[in-house]
Parts: C-alpha cells; structure tokens; sequence
C-alpha cells in the first residue's frame, strides 16, 4: 500500500490530534480526510496540516460515515466511544472493501470499562484486585458484560471482519491519559475535571478511601501506538493482531487515584488557590453531586497490563510520570476558571 487513504474522526480532539501530529509528519505521503463539524474547526485543522481534506458532518451523518469509510484504506476512528450509529455507519462502508482491497479500522475505546463493579455497586476509592491484560486473558476483555462502559461499540468493532474477512479491525483502550497533545485539543479531560471541581468548591477532596487503581499513560506515547498500528495496516497487517482478539491496552504503570487527589490539594494549596491542603472524603453520592461523572472519572478501579503493543509492535512508553503534570494542570484549569 504505497500512499494509504486515510479516514479520520476526532482530529480536532485531544487523542486524535496528537494521533493525527504523529502520523502525518511521519508520513506526509499518505493521503488524509477528516471528519469536521465546522468552518471554523477545519481552517484550524488545515492550517496545522495543510496537507489534509476535509468533510463536513457530525457523528450522526451516517451516510457520509460510510462512504468516507468505502473510500478509506485505513480508518482512525478517535471521535466518541460510546457512539453507536457512527460505529455502525463506520463498519457498514468497511464491509464493502473487497479481499485485494481491505479495511483497516483503528479504533479508539477507553479502560473505564474495566470499572464496571464499582459502578454497579456504586463504590469509590475501594481497592479491587481484578487486573486484565490484552494477550494470555484477552478473552476476558472481549468478553465482558454488556453493562461495562463502551461495551456496546467495542463489540461492533471486534467483530466487524467476522463475516467480512475484507475488514480488518482493532480496538485500543487507554487508560487515564495525560500530558501536553499537540493537535488542536492540547488537554486531557480526566484529571482536569477533577482539578476544576475541586478548585470549584474551594477544597481538596478525597473519594472513600482513594485505594482505587487505575493506569496511565502520556498522549504523546498512546499516540506512537496509533502510528505503530496504521504502518502495520499499510504494510497488510505487519505483526499486528486484527479482529476480534485485536484489543490493545497501552499503559506505562499505576497509580492510585487518592494520590493524584491529595496531590491536587497540595499543589493548589502551595499556588494560592485553596485556603488549605486538607481534603474532605466524599461518597459516591456526594462525588456524583458534584459532577455526574465524577466516580467514573476517578473512583474506580481500571487496570488493563499492555502486552500485546510491547510484544508485537515494539511500543514503549518512556515519557515523564503522572504526578509530575499536577502543577501545569493545576495552573490551567485555575486560568480557565479565572482564578
């Protein structure tokens, strides 16, 4: 495949728009199209990369969706997961690629469907010993109920090349993401919310006990993993694993979430944005109140083990750890609030 066509949704967004950075310097001779849903948003994209197209639409313009996907070598799909007509409209023009000429879906899910427990027993900062990887136990992951988060559109990407050996699809779930994107979008949203209501309500809070454990991973690491999957696609698969046991965690450690928490509080205690580094400890509730997303976001537990990335593809992230970003992500949510 000597100059892919190139499909993107999300290349104006946090995840996308590094993805997007990454792979277009690398490889400026493929041909790239991205979903846009304004004027405004594609003079923005274009001036960053000069070199892309552009089509007008949102994720309901199931219609565009799939033609775009029948035109496409290789498809990035970074735009919502929880999106399910978008997927489906994705898939469907996929389905018509013809076995000299494939499909390559790379889509993007998300780990907080690893927190299903704690979301159906509604605990947070309560510690859990379930941990998943993506090679000896993949069955586990492709496999889990239908209530966990992102669960639904997982499914019609793992298996869109069931019955359509022309398509070829691949599912990556990042854990809590972070660090400086260098697209249109240079900010994360996870933390941030959490730094935001804690700024907000003028003191540092703790959810439960914060014993809860998730991993993580820089943007600008995730986003070699998205170059490493589109080259394999453009050489015909390369070492890549494709369909329904192509499920790919990308981490670079763990963390517990009560130290990002009482972190936040010291940081912006020691900025002059608090009064005080104490934090309060709040329920699932009481979280929930102040954000409805808030338990999701940081009170469960999500550990997803990257093996296959390493082991096929090489990935290994290197760059700087978690709690060394809490100052600039302090600072930025404290001028976005005017503070």
């Amino acid at each position: 495949m000597a100059s892919p066509k190139v499909f993107l949704t999300g290349a104006s967004g946090y995840v996308g728009g590094d993805a997007l950075y990454v792979i277009y310097n690398k490889h400026p001779e493929w041909q790239y199209t991205a979903l846009v849903r304004t004027e405004e948003k594609a003079k923005q994209l274009t001036a960053k990369f000069p070199n892309i197209s552009i089509v007008y639409g949102s994720l309901d313009s199931a219609d565009l969706l799939e033609e775009e996907a029948k035109k496409a070598d290789i498809i990035y799909n970074f735009a919502d997961c929880d999106h399910v007509p978008s997927a489906q409209a994705i898939v469907k023009g996929a389905q018509a690629h013809t076995a000299d000429r494939p499909a390559w879906i790379i889509h993007t899910s998300g780990t907080g469907s690893l927190e299903f427990k704690d979301l159906r027993e509604k605990t947070v900062g309560v510690e859990r010993e379930d941990v998943y990887d993506d090679w000896d136990n993949v069955d586990k992951v492709t496999s889990l109920p239908n209530d966990a988060l992102h669960r639904d559109v997982d499914k019609i990407f793992l298996s869109a090349g069931e019955d359509h050996p022309a398509v070829k699809s691949a599912v990556v779930s990042p854990p809590s993401i972070n660090g400086p994107g260098r697209g249109l979008n240079p900010a994360s949203k996870q933390i941030p919310i959490f730094v935001q209501e804690t700024l907000k309500r003028k003191k540092g809070m703790v959810l439960g006990e914060g014993r809860n454990i998730w991993n993580w991973v820089h943007v600008q690491d995730l986003s070699e993993l998205y170059l490493a999957l589109g080259e394999a696609a453009a050489a015909g698969g390369g070492n890549a694993t494709w369909g329904k046991e192509a499920y790919y965690f990308a981490e670079n450690g763990t963390f517990y979430w009560g130290d990002v928490q009482r972190a936040v509080a010291k940081v912006a205690h020691e900025k002059g944005y608090l009064p005080t580094a104490e934090v309060d400890t709040l329920s699932f509730d009481e979280a929930s109140k102040l954000h409805p997303f808030l338990p999701a976001l940081v009170g469960g537990n999500s550990l997803g083990t990257a093996i296959r990335a390493r082991k096929l593809l090489g990935w290994n992230p290197t760059r700087q750890g978690l709690l060394d970003l809490i100052p600039d992500i302090v600072d930025e949510e404290a001028r976005a609030l005017g503070l």
